[in-house]
């Protein structure tokens, strides 16, 4: 179970004044490219499952390196996210061939994409998978070494806008709901506690509280 705090930001310039206030705390900065993978009848979405190829690096055509994983049953409440999740790594050239012929997908020797033809029939030859599309982010990666956090902040870009988003994964979230609040509070950059994630942005085709 991923358990996240996910506060959205307003605008672009809540965003910039969030990175510029947590600057001197940046380790990395990722580029990723999303893509999502269901049967052509939405089997997994209908189940509130995703299946996700993350693609890292800036050039489409040559990734450094790519992760698939499955996300299912997610849940929001106040900020707070949880989410059953798996992932193992990807070979970014196959990642990039499933791209370009979705079906291939179900071939590939992986443990997860077991699991979706075992538990929801998709990925064989009678429902094969098909690429919604997907969408890009950058994430800044911040290390608080205080308070013992890594924060990302991400500017998620879809067809239909743009969205801005601080993050953090800990098993304790009312502690770091609050640490992050105060944060904010201290910077002077205005939030609200997210009510859905990416994925749900993406599959409703516009920007979600």
């Amino acid at each position: 179970m991923e358990v996240e705090i996910k506060l959205r930001l307003p605008d672009a310039a809540a965003h910039r004044r969030l990175s510029s206030y947590l600057s001197p705390h940046l380790r990395r900065t990722h580029a990723q490219r999303n893509l999502f993978f269901d049967a052509a009848a939405r089997t997994l979405a209908a189940a509130t499952a995703a299946l996700r190829v993350r693609l890292y690096g800036t050039d489409d055509l040559a990734p450094s390196r790519a992760v698939l994983a499955l996300k299912r049953r997610p849940s929001i409440d106040a900020g707070v996210s949880r989410v059953e999740e798996v992932e193992e790594p990807l070979d970014p050239a196959l990642a990039l061939a499933c791209a370009a012929d979705p079906a291939r997908l179900g071939a590939v020797d992986s443990p997860i994409v077991r699991l979706v033809a075992a538990e929801y029939g998709v990925g064989g030859i009678a429902a094969p998978f098909v690429c919604l599309g997907g969408f890009r982010n950058t994430r800044n990666v911040y290390e608080l070494e205080d308070e013992g956090l890594v924060l990302e902040l991400d500017e998620t870009r879809f067809e239909f806008g743009t969205s801005y988003e601080l993050e953090c994964e800990t098993p304790d979230p009312d502690r770091v709901k609050e640490v992050l609040e105060k944060l904010l509070t201290v910077a002077g950059v205005p939030y609200q506690y997210s009510r859905s994630n990416k994925f749900a942005c993406f599959m409703a085709g516009k920007l979600l509280p």
